[in-house]
């Protein structure tokens, strides 16, 4: 059974992916003003006219989800390991 930290640390984890993922997926579909021809008057012409942002925050969550459990099984099935990265120092614990 998992411990507490250990589902803090995964939360944590999929919050961050969240994040960068959203930055990923926002440009995505974007139609500026200035590209449609009717800008708005004391608007940015680059302002998009249809943002979708109910879609991005979907698509944005299933890819975090994603790259999580991608994560997860490859930690969990120890397939990747810090000692697979030579240049981390080691992080062995030693004995007094």
């Amino acid at each position: 059974m998992p411990s507490s930290n250990d589902i803090v640390t995964g939360i944590a984890t999929y919050f961050l992916l969240w994040w960068l993922c959203i930055f990923l997926v926002l440009p995505f579909g974007i139609k500026g003003q200035h590209e449609d021809g009717e800008v708005s008057e004391g608007t940015e012409p680059g302002a998009p006219i249809l943002p979708r942002l109910k879609r991005k925050f979907i698509v944005t969550s299933f890819l975090a989800a994603a790259i999580w459990l991608i994560g997860f099984l490859l930690l969990h099935f120890r397939i990747i390991t810090l000692e697979t990265f030579s240049f981390l120092p080691d992080y062995t614990p030693t004995g007094n």
